[in-house]
């Protein structure tokens, strides 16, 4: 018998908002401003879910080339944001359910954190997580368990207690890493294997599966 679980982690982009064509027109854009005509939407998917700085840097050794890119990256990502965001089917109702159930709700993000607020605002779900994790509030990102223990320290939760959602390879290993449950969602870009393939507990084939996992 698994701990009951208290206390659900979010990832942002993928998981909880579909950030996937704003992410992928954005690379699409700057990639094109600096290797003309290199990158198809492809090579771009492989992308999702690392930081900038990991992307970019394995591209060039230069740092300030990399702080260019991250810069044209952002600029041109907050002009679209709005317009290319979209939701996913249940999340909405999902989260305001395991709220008024009293599970405590984090999210743990490898973004910033004005992003991470503007995608949340934009689909009204900032008022349902008392704690956010962004990239500047850690020394290491997912995979390392590290942005983990920092949202459960804040919640004052233990990994037992604590299952990791998400839709890419750092989020299930950060999960496992930190000694947490975990849970694939199949509406990953890469695709239900591909986020199978790293053995998360659940997978969850739509965002209300969760309210039946962890039940009442």
């Amino acid at each position: 018998m698994t701990n009951k679980i208290t206390t659900v982690l979010f990832d942002l982009d993928g998981t909880l908002i579909d950030t996937n064509e704003l992410i992928i027109s954005t690379y699409l854009n700057t990639l094109e401003k600096y290797f003309p005509s290199k990158y198809t939407r492809e090579d771009v998917l492989p992308f999702l879910g690392p930081t900038l700085h990991e992307v970019f840097g394995g591209m060039t050794p230069d740092p300030d080339r990399v702080e260019e890119m991250v810069a044209a990256y952002r600029d041109y990502n907050l002009s679209k944001h709005d317009e290319l965001v979209k939701e996913f089917v249940g999340v909405t109702e999902t989260i305001q359910t395991l709220k008024e159930r009293g599970l405590k709700l984090a999210v743990v993000t490898t973004k910033r954190l004005d992003v991470t607020l503007k995608g949340l605002r934009l689909m009204n779900l900032e008022r349902f997580f008392e704690v956010i994790v962004a990239y500047e509030h850690v020394a290491k990102t997912k995979p390392d368990p590290e942005p983990i223990f920092k949202a459960l320290e804040q919640l004052d939760s233990t990994p037992s207690e604590t299952m990791m959602v998400g839709d890419n390879f750092h989020d299930i290993l950060a999960g496992k890493n930190a000694g947490t449950q975990t849970a694939g969602v199949a509406w990953s870009i890469k695709g239900r294997d591909y986020i199978a393939s790293y053995e998360p507990d659940y997978i969850l084939e739509d965002m209300t599966d969760l309210l039946t996992i962890l039940g009442e």
